[in-house]
Formats: C-alpha cells, sequence, structure tokens
C-alpha cells in the first residue's frame, strides 16, 4: 500500500535524487566501459608489469668483479635485451588472455 501521509513534494524529491544517482551511476559505468580508459588501463598495468620484471632481471644479474675486486660494470646492451625480450613475452602472455577472453 501506498504511503498516504506523504507529502507529494517529498516524494518528487526523493525521485530526482535518485534519478540523479542513477545518472551518476550510469556516467560512471560508462566511463569504465569506455574503449579508451580500458587500454590505458592495460597499458598501465603492462608498464607496471615491465617495471617489476625489470627489476627482477637487474636483480638477477651481478657485474662481475673487477681485479681490484671491485665490482664491474654491467653491460648495458646484454641488461637492455634482457629487459626487452620479458617486455614482449609479457605482452604476448597479456594479448593471448584479452584475445580468449574475448571469444
Amino acid at each position: 500500500m501506498a504511503d498516504r501521509g506523504r507529502d507529494p513534494e517529498a516524494v518528487e524529491r526523493d525521485i530526482e535524487r535518485t534519478r540523479a544517482e542513477l545518472a551518476r551511476n550510469i556516467d560512471e559505468l560508462a566511463d569504465r566501459l569506455n574503449p579508451k580508459h580500458v587500454a590505458q588501463r592495460g597499458t598501465e598495468r603492462l608498464k607496471e608489469e615491465a617495471g617489476i620484471v625489470a627489476q627482477a632481471m637487474g636483480s638477477l644479474v651481478r657485474p662481475a668483479e673487477g681485479e681490484d675486486g671491485e665490482p664491474g660494470r654491467l653491460d648495458q646492451r646484454v641488461v637492455l635485451a634482457g629487459v626487452g625480450a620479458a617486455v614482449a613475452l609479457t605482452a604476448l602472455v597479456l594479448w593471448r588472455r584479452g584475445r580468449r577472453r574475448r571469444r
């Protein structure tokens, strides 16, 4: 049964408040599902994972000691090649995972 004691203006305010809340929710969902924003989030996640892989690679690659007992210098080309390979592998895995989900 309807609440007959409610003020029609109060009911109207409730309806407007509910409408505004619904509009905000729809806008938020549209923003989350926007392909551009989805791609940006994927790119950010890929960058984060690449950074983690780069740190892991850096901790694995230790420079050899020189004749004086001091640590030697890393060959940056080798490190960059390893990081590039890790990033490429991560990108491939994420790309394949995305393709499977779309099917």
